[in-house]
């Protein structure tokens, strides 16, 4: 069993550096599959996730060649159009985008549904909304997604999404690329993400207009050419690294970000009473009074991410009072409160609304990561913690987070991956 071993109680102090965004690297990966030529992707986050993404494109017939540790040079000239397999697809929600791509440059697509971590249902009904809206026949037959456009190309349509879904927004991006004609996504999401895929496939030579704004147009193109692009720093990332420290206390500079993309947990710490201050692509972020209690809804961009709400949720159990937390999105992200009040947090859920009353002291207790983000925020619970805490199922953090115990103990945790050999640990279903 590989786990990680925090001993709690001390202060964050130095530089962390923030990796490529996973969000924007495992949509722009696939969006590789539409390029005739090799495109080079700068700044590539070393996670898990990357990898599965990276190979499943490899099994397609893709050349990738590592230049070096953040750069690969992906050439999806000779890519063929077959099932995604089965086991690497099901460990990655993101394997969902393969759909749109494949289905925009060959017509037709078999993709496994996608796995990644349970959060409730994964609907893709407003995909497939816009996949049909532009002229694909898309069912569910022996554990595949099968999409087939019926006139060999999809067709320019407009598409009004019923609830702002980021995946859908790419993933109808991703097949409106090489479509004939203009599609217009409305209501899109806005998401930073969603304007980094745009910038990628518009430096290959698509053309798409309004990403960042709730209406996208995509006029199509007759193929992409090669280039090279670099992903966008991890906002989550950072964040995640905000909260660290807003709960263990110290400052640490943040280093490489885009702070704009950071302004809504900026905001919320600094209420919190946390000090942000803004120094060029850096955050310096630090705490060293009490934390006030705080209410914090997560909304779609340029509210507060999901992503972030178990992170806030380590930090509000520290906080004087009683704060109120509500999700706004996933309808399954509190799996992860059984596993706080090990630590000692006070937490009561009712449907999407979590009340937490805070405490003035965390204690270690071995838990468990039931998904990424949940995992990322017992670290940070962990780091606040009085004594020793355990973290088993550290696969799920390792899908999103780039060397966290190396970061971590630059700036001053005690934080160690320890394998124990005389167990096995329990491999996940779904990634």
């Amino acid at each position: 069993m590989t786990k990680y071993v925090i001993t709690g109680g001390k202060p964050l102090y130095g530089t962390i550096d923030i990796s490529g965004a996973k969000n924007a690297a495992v949509a722009i990966i696939p969006a590789a599959l539409l390029v005739d030529g090799v495109c080079r992707i700068e700044n590539i986050p070393q996670i898990s996730d990357v990898t599965l993404i990276l190979n499943i494109l490899q099994d397609l017939g893709a050349e990738v060649r590592t230049v070096n540790r953040t750069t690969v040079d992906i050439d999806c000239s000779h890519i063929r159009n077959q099932p995604v397999p089965y086991q690497l697809a099901r460990k990655i929600r993101a394997s969902y985008y393969l759909i749109g791509a494949l289905l925009s440059r060959f017509g037709s697509a078999q993709v496994p549904p996608p796995g990644g971590c349970d959060l409730g249902g994964r609907p893709i009904d407003q995909h497939i909304k816009g996949f049909t809206a532009m002229g694909a026949d898309v069912d569910v037959r022996g554990g595949y997604i099968h999409a087939t456009a019926r006139d060999g190309r999809l067709k320019g349509s407009q598409v009004y999404l019923d609830i702002v879904s980021v995946g859908a927004t790419m993933n109808i991006m991703l097949a409106a690329t090489l479509a004939d004609g203009l599609t217009i996504i409305e209501n899109a999401a806005k998401e930073p993400h969603i304007v980094d895929l745009a910038n990628f496939l518009n430096s290959m030579g698509a053309d798409i207009m309004g990403a960042g704004t709730d209406v996208i147009k995509i006029r199509g193109v007759d193929r992409l050419a090669g280039g090279t692009y670099s992903i966008i720093p991890d906002q989550i990332e950072a964040g995640t690294y905000m909260a660290a420290v807003a709960a263990a206390g110290g400052q640490v500079r943040i280093h490489n970000i885009i702070p704009k993309h950071l302004e809504c947990i900026t905001a919320k710490l600094q209420e919190m009473g946390v000090s942000v201050v803004e120094d060029g692509d850096d955050l310096v972020v630090s705490r060293r009074g009490a934390l006030n209690r705080a209410n914090v809804k997560t909304m779609p961009y340029p509210g507060f991410p999901t992503d972030m709400q178990p992170q806030i949720a380590a930090v509000l159990c520290l906080a004087q009072g009683t704060s109120v937390l509500t999700e706004g999105v996933w309808d399954n992200r509190y799996r992860y409160v059984d596993e706080f009040r090990r630590l000692g947090a006070q937490i009561q859920v009712d449907g999407k609304v979590a009340v937490i009353e805070g405490v003035s002291q965390l204690t270690g207790a071995p838990v468990r990561a039931c998904d990424l983000r949940a995992g990322a925020a017992l670290v940070i619970a962990g780091l606040a913690a009085h004594g020793v805490t355990e973290i088993d199922s550290i696969y799920h953090i390792e899908r999103g987070y780039e060397d966290i115990v190396r970061k971590l103990t630059g700036v001053g945790a005690d934080i160690k991956v320890v394998i124990t050999p005389d167990q096995e640990e329990a491999q996940p279903n779904v990634g």
